[in-house]
């Protein structure tokens, strides 16, 4: 079945998602959470088709794919870049510990940021992950209580979304092509095993993680702290090897 024959309630899926825009937008416009990534891509583009008053963000997480940061640059010139108080190795550093699949610290201080006293548009759908499934069209952020989201494609299936961007003629980051069916941070700890594939095409930021955990572990020796590494390298190969590290991410939140 193609995008426009999906229909809910005998109406077209993408009729309803425009609604849906049209129908919370506040006097002040959204707040549009943009990561460049094809969730983000359909939502920005329905939003415009909406009408509605908002303005773009994208928040600069520092450990972004350089192919993504050059397509936002090209194909995005309209969406504000966010740059945060500290890069991913900065809080690795201060943090004296590597974000790891239960402590994510990284999402909290370089992505789910901003939009404080907004209504804030993402891209989040049901089909992305068992944990998104739980996810509500409507919601108010658990941490900021008035930061609220509105998710107006949040049923859309990733068919649905790719026969939005080609029928529409819109253009994507050349890595989808290449065989990313996800966009996220380099290396992220739910990124199961394409961490390390992403070491390889990436090695300069391989090794910028490796600098970082050579500060982190020298600021928990400092600081009295209990550590089993040694330096930098070897809680780099824990981080990349250790079992609970290196299994496949289940309820992935990637940023899109």
């Amino acid at each position: 079945m193609t995008l426009g024959q999906r229909q809910f309630d005998g109406r077209d899926m993408v009729d309803v998602a425009i609604d849906r825009i049209r129908e919370f937008c506040p006097p002040e416009g959204y707040y549009v959470a943009f990561s460049g990534g094809k969730d983000s891509i359909v939502v920005k583009h329905l939003v415009q088709r909406a009408g509605v008053l908002h303005d773009l963000h994208y928040h600069v997480t520092t450990v972004d794919p350089p192919e993504l940061l050059q397509y936002i640059r090209e194909h995005h010139p309209d969406v504000q870049w966010d740059r945060p108080n500290e890069t991913m190795w900065q809080l690795i550093a201060r943090k004296r510990m590597p974000p790891t699949r239960m402590v994510r610290y990284c999402c909290e201080e370089l992505k789910e940021v901003g939009g404080r006293d907004r209504f804030v548009i993402t891209g989040v759908r049901w089909a992305e992950s068992v944990r998104r499934a739980t996810r509500g069209m409507f919601e108010t952020c658990k941490r900021v209580s008035t930061r609220r989201f509105v998710n107006p494609i949040i049923d859309w299936s990733n068919g649905d979304v790719w026969d939005y961007i080609k029928s529409n003629g819109l253009p994507y980051c050349c890595l989808y092509d290449e065989g990313f069916d996800r966009l996220g941070c380099i290396m992220c700890p739910m990124a199961g095993k394409r961490r390390h594939l992403d070491a390889v095409r990436w090695p300069q930021y391989a090794r910028a993680y490796k600098r970082a955990m050579d500060k982190m572990v020298a600021k928990r020796i400092a600081d009295g702290l209990p550590t089993e590494w040694k330096d930098g390298q070897d809680a780099y190969d824990w981080w990349m090897n250790d079992p609970k590290q290196a299994k496949e991410a289940v309820g992935c939140q990637l940023f899109e």
